[in-house]
């Protein structure tokens, strides 16, 4: 079932909430545009790392599925989001489920949207939750989830697209970030990590030192 069907069988209320709630992600094709690193993070509300918890799945009392994530976050490189644990809830079920009127709920998550593993590490970067449903995903979909494989991050895409585009005023980066935007697929955690906070913290964005 694509994702377009299973909307109709939602009431036309939890429809609209669920537009809403995905709205600033739509496209025509309903795929996320590709963002760089620079674009993940100036549109990405809070940014986190650390370890995914637990992870759950249930319909709220509007009626609209949701998958529960709880990270115990080690760091923060932007945000308000503190060390420790963090819940959030994001569209779609983990799996199909039998509602206690019989009925079958097939809105799992899209496939465009990040998958949440127990144990593993990651590095999200989240947008803001929805104003009228409270659901939250990261910035760029998939794209804005890297998972810690070994010593290394990477996305759902092998990290495709992630360093494109991406030039940085003279001096401003180590030698080793800036070899970091020539690279693709996995790339080492620590560095990635460093050039993330050194990015936030140093507001090279808003300053045009990089873009």
């Amino acid at each position: 079932m694509t994702f377009s069907n299973a909307c109709k069988r939602l009431s036309m209320t939890a429809v609209v909430a669920l537009a809403m709630a995905l709205s600033p992600f739509a496209s025509a094709q309903n795929k996320p545009v590709r963002q760089n690193l620079v674009q993940l993070i100036a549109s990405s509300q809070s940014i986190v790392a650390g370890t995914v918890t637990t992870v759950s799945d249930g319909v709220d009392s509007n009626g609209l599925p949701y998958t529960e994530v709880t990270l115990q976050v080690g760091a923060s490189p932007k945000g308000s989001i503190k060390q420790g644990a963090y819940t959030f809830r994001q569209f779609g079920l983990i799996k199909p489920r039998t509602l206690p009127n019989g009925k079958r709920m097939l809105m799992v998550t899209p496939e465009q949207f990040p998958q949440w593993r127990e144990d593993e590490y990651v590095v999200a970067f989240l947008y803001h939750p929805a104003s009228k449903t409270g659901l939250q995903t990261t910035a760029g979909l998939a794209q804005g989830k890297l998972v810690k494989v070994n010593d290394t991050l990477v996305n759902a895409y092998d990290n495709l697209g992630l360093f494109d585009n991406i030039s940085a005023s003279a001096g401003v980066l180590s030698s080793e970030e800036q070899a970091l935007l020539g690279s693709t697929g996995a790339v080492k955690a620590d560095t990635l990590l460093g050039l993330i906070h050194h990015i936030v913290s140093d507001k090279l964005v808003e300053r045009g030192a990089i873009r």
